[in-house]
């Protein structure tokens, strides 16, 4: 499982790379080509799907890492028992919503079949509007990857926060440098 989860973020990671240059890269061209009197018609449009999909994609990213929408303090103030049974309702809540998003997101994609783009006709509206139930569904898959970890923590004592876990694992890193340099 735990490497399927390493391969599940790398993947995540891949895609939140890829759409991260083509939002620059959009972004950057929109403005060169605005500068130069020659304004893309198509722009606006491009750049705002652009966002809009690595919103969703890279919030399964955080998903993964535990880095998305949290209640740590809370659920740290809470006796063991209920530490996990607040961490497996959070999870599930998220996963609820998710699917419900992925749902309605794909009834979207069938509602507005054969709409095209204003700026660019030969682009179908389904087709961008796929973020929301490809990103629900890398969401879910996220969550569902992440739950067994978070329950086992919840289990042991205290939830660390991601992004405290991250400083503490850096500065562990520099320490080990540190010392290493000293000899």
């Amino acid at each position: 499982m735990h490497s399927f989860r390493r391969y599940y973020e790398r993947f995540l990671e891949a895609i939140a790379f890829v759409l991260m240059v083509a939002v620059t890269l959009i972004v950057i061209a929109g403005f060169a080509f605005r500068w130069a009197g020659h304004a893309l018609v198509w722009y606006d449009e491009i750049a705002a799907i652009s966002l809009a999909w690595l919103t969703y994609y890279v919030a399964a990213l955080a998903a993964l890492r535990g880095s998305h929408l949290g209640f740590s303090g809370f659920v740290n103030s809470l006796p063991p028992r209920w530490r996990v049974a607040a961490t497996l309702a959070g999870s599930l809540i998220s996963i609820g919503f998710f699917v419900v998003l992925g749902y309605a997101g794909y009834h979207v994609m069938q509602v507005i079949s054969g709409l095209t783009l204003v700026s660019l006709p030969e682009v179908q509206q389904s087709w961008t509007s796929s973020a929301l139930p490809i990103g629900s569904a890398l969401f879910v898959i996220a969550e569902l990857l992440r739950l067994p970890d978070a329950l086992a923590e919840a289990r042991r004592g205290p939830i660390v926060d991601a992004e405290l876990k991250e400083a503490l694992e850096e500065a562990a890193i520099v320490a080990a440098q540190q010392k290493e340099a000293a000899r």
